[in-house]
């Protein structure tokens, strides 16, 4: 009784109307459970993950697992986006720090032309040529300087051994993102990924591509420096420095020793769980690929790996026991069992000082030929300002210094001169099926009707809302509302918005401006809206947790709710209508939903009348060029901006029906 006088109160408030308050909700809380779009997508990653263990168990000769190796390798390069061109690391000292047993160099080099890491090289006194250890951060925001990122320099430089900490894109010096003061315009250092991810998506990329070539880049720096041994390279680091690890040691056989922290699991336990992480932590089509967390240790058997983790850790320690037992049967298959192991240390996310031991002792293992035990000890740290490399503290305060968004920007503007070509010589339908394509939206011939439920009928002082459901082959159902005013006209209206069914149905909002001119218009809550949403939508990242899961399984979040879109459109066309005779239907898009809304109208022409676009970008070009594109994420598509861009739809929908406004 409580959560229904609840539900009644919101639609009141909602709605905005004095009248007495409405319950606009159409599923129970029972369908709402099962119906939610994220519930959906966990069914299909578990399935294909299933699918992938069947593989898994197939492998069982050297050569089986060389093949599966390579294919999965080469699908991971792929989809980050391939790896940039190695540029002159122009490397440079800034300063030298005198410490007990070793020094500290606050370095600077290039990861690309004018795309600067800064870094803090440990160096221990030794006449001779010592293995380097690359040490990726975690997200932290100070990254390089931070109490645990310093911890793993000094104990691996007293253990006879050179570390290389480096700040990743977002953190430390090399926020992309500044404020008009010269400072991080976010403090939430997963935030800068995501922006990177908006922009870096379309043109089919990952923010992955940047840490993982900055991590390669610093091996290419260290293993330049004449004290350090090139052929003894480790890598190891935390949280999302385990994330950069685990690429970067399933992608360069130069890591001749790998300890990956607080970050392995399996995707099974992960979505069981916490769900998708950062931006780079998602590879676009992973999971239906077959590419699963236990595969980073997996690609570069059999050289040594230790998996470090935590008891209490959010990323699961049962997965954890679950990777590596995958990776110790198939080292086994390979001859070397003892080169892959896992600790376990009491204790919370993070490296622990028995963690920083531990690895510590695996590399000198195998770096070093020294088994000696490494004893668990608090390690005393400098400030942070001793550490840094710039007195602005930003790379981006460099001349002509280049970001993620600039990279990203010029590599569009590379795909922009082909997209061109290619629309000027190509024939409107195969354009069309190449989007279809990429979005996963099939042709209108295999879509079926949609049916409906009508879930009764509420009063209003003008006109009545009737409450429906509309159900597709999909599992999600479309919960919608039907705004009619007393006697409508043979036109009828979709309204489609980010909000869902409710958007602009206040008191004198623009649906009450239609009702008021005699139209009818059906609102639905989209795939992941509404009642089917997993939780609020956040305005900078949206529903990212939702979006990066359908991202995981290659199917564009996009795709999904232009199917919904177009069956939707569908309903209003041809409700007591006969298929040779529809009503005329005009599209409504808001915000986000207006991407939706012209991508089902440059697929289906011909089910709308007029199209009219609010409050959305013009070109998804321009996201890209933006360096914080708030609200964006969740209707980016994995290398879009490869075939075709937001004015290609506009000419397959029809120029004299597609009208913009910004209110």
């Amino acid at each position: 009784m409580k959560r229904m006088i609840l539900t009644l109160l919101t639609a009141h408030v909602l709605c905005g109307h004095d009248v007495i308050a409405q319950d606009l909700t159409c599923l129970s809380d029972d369908q709402r459970a099962s119906a939610k779009l994220y519930t959906q997508l966990q069914q299909q990653a578990y399935k294909a993950l299933e699918r992938r263990a069947t593989v898994y168990e197939q492998l069982k000769t050297p050569e089986q697992i060389h093949a599966y190796q390579e294919k999965l390798r080469g699908f991971f390069i792929t989809q980050l986006g391939g790896l940039p061109e190695r540029t002159p690391l122009n490397a440079r000292t800034v300063r030298t720090i005198l410490a007990d047993g070793y020094r500290i160099e606050n370095v600077i080099f290039d990861s690309q032309a004018n795309h600067h890491i800064t870094a803090n090289l440990y160096l221990p006194d030794s006449a001779s040529a010592v293995p380097g250890v690359v040490v990726s951060s975690g997200h932290s925001r100070t990254a390089k300087t931070a109490d645990y990122n310093q911890r793993f320099g000094i104990m691996m430089a007293r253990q006879g051994m050179a570390a290389l900490c480096f700040d990743p894109i977002g953190q430390g010096e090399r926020s992309q993102i500044l404020n008009g003061s010269g400072q991080p315009q976010y403090q939430g250092t997963t935030t800068e990924h995501f922006m990177v991810g908006v922009g870096s998506i379309l043109v089919g990329r990952n923010t992955a591509r940047y840490r993982v070539w900055d991590a390669m880049r610093s091996i290419d720096y260290l293993a330049s420096r004449s004290e350090v041994d090139s052929e003894r390279i480790g890598f190891s680091g935390c949280s999302g420095g385990g994330t950069v690890t685990s690429y970067v040691m399933a992608l360069d056989d130069r890591v001749a020793c790998a300890a990956p922290a607080c970050y392995l699991t399996t995707f099974r336990h992960l979505i069981d769980t916490v769900g998708p992480q950062d931006a780079e932590q998602n590879v676009f089509g992973q999971i239906a690929f077959g590419l699963d967390h236990p595969d980073y240790v997996l690609l570069r058997a059999p050289r040594p790996t230790l998996i470090s983790s935590t008891t209490g850790d959010y990323f699961s320690i049962a997965g954890a026991w679950e990777n590596y037992r995958q990776a110790k049967r198939i080292y086994a298959r390979l001859g070397f069992p003892e080169r892959v192991d896992l600790v376990e240390v009491e204790g919370k996310h993070g490296v622990h000082p028995q963690n920083l031991a531990t690895i510590a002792h695996w590399m000198k293992r195998w770096l070093l030929d020294n088994d000696e035990p490494v004893a668990a000890v608090e390690l005393t740290t400098r400030p942070a300002s001793d550490l840094l490399c710039l007195e602005s503290g930003q790379v981006l305060t460099l001349p002509n210094e280049r970001s993620v968004f600039d990279l990203n920007a010029e590599y569009e503007a590379k795909l922009a001169k082909q997209r061109k070509e290619v629309w000027q010589t190509a024939r409107r339908e195969d354009m069309t099926g190449e989007i279809r394509k990429l979005l996963g939206v099939r042709p209108n011939s295999e879509l079926e009707p949609p049916q409906f439920k009508d879930l009764g009928r509420l009063q209003r002082d003008h006109y009545h809302i009737d409450k429906l459901v509309l159900r597709t082959d999909s599992a999600v159902p479309l919960p919608g509302l039907t705004f009619h005013p007393p006697v409508p006209v043979d036109d009828a209206y979709l309204y489609l918005h980010d909000s869902g069914k409710l958007g602009d149905s206040g008191a004198d909002g623009p649906i009450e401006q239609l009702i008021d001119e005699g139209y009818a218009v059906v609102t639905v809550d989209l795939s992941g809206q509404g009642e089917t949403a997993f939780g609020k939508r956040d305005p900078l990242l949206t529903d990212w947790k939702t979006y990066y899961l359908s991202y995981l399984l290659g199917k564009p979040l996009l795709g999904i709710r232009v199917e919904d879109a177009l069956a939707a459109g569908d309903f209003v066309a041809y409700y007591q209508k006969k298929r040779d005779a529809p009503r005329k239907v005009h599209l409504v898009g808001v915000g986000q939903a207006g991407i939706v809304a012209l991508h089902a109208a440059a697929l289906n022409p011909d089910l709308f009348t007029t199209v009219t676009l609010r409050n959305m970008p013009r070109t998804w070009a321009s996201v890209v060029r933006q360096n914080a594109p708030a609200g964006q994420l969740d209707s980016t598509v994995h290398g879009a901006l490869r075939i075709y861009d937001l004015p290609d739809l506009v000419r397959l929908a029809g120029e004299d029906k597609v009208h913009f406004e910004d209110r």
